[in-house]
């Protein structure tokens, strides 16, 4: 348990939660645009496109919104444990703390039903 008694100790906790969930969302993002770039070079130029250079761009762009949604759960198991640690003092009166928590996992939950949708989707 901590004992510096400073709510200050939780807010730099939730800054850092928060450039995580920025972060998973630019990999979700990114991801999702490098998946859906093989598609645009196959529409732009089929006879040109090569099978393997579409399923390269698929495959990198799921491993990139798999890696934004592990970012956000991670981050957010690791803000959890870090609450459990801050006594009381270090909760203003009437702050939900855990607001973050549900956004990242909220995060992580879509973007795992992403990566279902494209996969289905490309079967």
């Amino acid at each position: 348990m901590s004992e510096i008694n400073d709510p200050r100790v939780l807010f730099a906790a939730e800054r850092t939660l928060l450039a995580w969930n920025r972060t998973s969302l630019s990999l979700i993002a990114f991801g999702f645009l490098v998946e859906r770039a093989g598609l645009l070079v196959q529409a732009i130029e089929p006879k040109g496109t090569h099978l393997a250079q579409v399923t390269l761009t698929f495959w990198l762009g799921i491993s990139f919104i798999l890696l934004g949604s592990f970012a956000s759960a991670y981050s957010a198991r690791q803000y959890s444990a870090l609450l459990r640690t801050l006594g009381p003092a270090e909760f203003p009166p009437g702050y939900a703390s855990r607001w973050g928590l549900v956004v990242n996992d909220i995060v992580a939950v879509l973007g795992i039903l992403l990566i279902f949708i494209l996969v289905f989707a490309r079967i």
